[in-house]
């Protein structure tokens, strides 16, 4: 196993970490729990020490399947189990949500899905797929997490822009009832909706927003800045990632015809942030990548701020 993927599955097609089972069809939460090796469940135990002496105030979240220690966390924790963390979205099932891929992270610590909404979008005429993560922890570092990743289909960016109009991740501290279910299902749909909804007008007044060449070589400068007291080869590696962004805004294919306005910009960034080759590849590199694409990028954000305050 590479990086700190514990197990998973995907759809179709390889993922770019290469692991996992791969599978026909999208699952429903069950198939998916299992084909994901996410069919455990977390038991909370006291904690002693050395001298058999109970420590009070504090439990240790222990796995089932192989006792792995998860996390210690108060004893007002209340564990939410993968299949309580992710039961709810069957009503989303029932809706056109399909799920894609799922995976454990750090040894069972951190834990995801990885949804397909039923409806792609027509925004300034490009095909836009919006995805949703489903996340959980059971370390005691958060709770179950939903976070909307918009995806532009002719090359594969995620478009993921914090606005400031519309949200585009929620969290839940714990799944109730099934009337309780349903009701988040269908107010994660309206919500993703209106993100949806918001980030298409948004695009237009980007699409208006037109920019000299000189602007947009003031913008790469900012995103990609110099520190002072910077090595020669530091200076180099700079000038190598800028001349990388400024291709992805002037010479790519896909972005010939939108015109040199803010929205290309962003997309150029984007396309950037999701496939350029980082100057030093880390161990955990794609699970980190990972991680900026589904709960956003902060170079994707700056340059976003940059344009919008123009």
């Amino acid at each position: 196993m590479a990086a700190n993927v514990e197990s998973m599955f995907y759809v179709r097609e390889t993922p770019w970490h290469g692991l996992g089972v791969r599978v026909n069809e999208a699952a429903g939460s069950r198939e998916a729990l299992g084909l994901a090796g996410l069919d455990w469940n977390v038991v909370q135990e006291p904690i002693y020490t050395e001298e058999e002496e109970l420590i009070d105030g504090y439990k240790a979240n222990v796995r089932d399947s192989d006792r792995r220690v998860l996390g210690v966390v108060t004893d007002r924790y209340k564990i939410i189990q993968n299949r309580e963390a992710f039961a709810f979205t069957d009503a989303l099932l029932g809706e056109g949500v399909r799920y894609e891929t799922a995976r454990s992270l750090l040894g069972g610590r951190k834990v995801w899905l990885l949804a397909h909404m039923p409806h792609e979008y027509i925004i300034s005429g490009e095909r836009i797929s919006p995805y949703l993560l489903f996340s959980n922890t059971h370390d005691g570092s958060g709770a179950v997490r939903i976070a909307l990743t918009p995806v532009r289909v002719v090359c594969n960016n995620t478009l993921n822009l914090a606005l400031s109009t519309a949200k585009r991740s929620w969290s839940m501290m714990h799944v109730g009832d099934i009337r309780g279910k349903i009701r988040e299902a269908r107010d994660t749909l309206f919500r993703a909706e209106d993100y949806m909804d918001r980030l298409g007008k948004e695009f237009e007044v980007l699409r208006m927003n037109r920019l000299t060449d000189k602007k947009v070589m003031e913008y790469i400068e900012i995103l990609l800045p110099v520190e002072e007291g910077a090595t020669p080869q530091q200076v180099r590696n700079m000038k190598r990632l800028r001349e990388d962004m400024k291709i992805r805004y002037f010479d790519a294919p896909d972005l010939q015809d939108i015109g040199k306005n803010a929205y290309r910009f962003i997309n150029a960034v984007s396309d950037f942030a999701t496939h350029a080759q980082p100057l030093r590849k880390t161990a955990n590199y794609k699970e980190n990548l990972f991680a900026r694409t589904v709960e956003g990028n902060p170079l994707i954000d700056k340059a976003y701020q940059l344009v919008s305050a123009a």
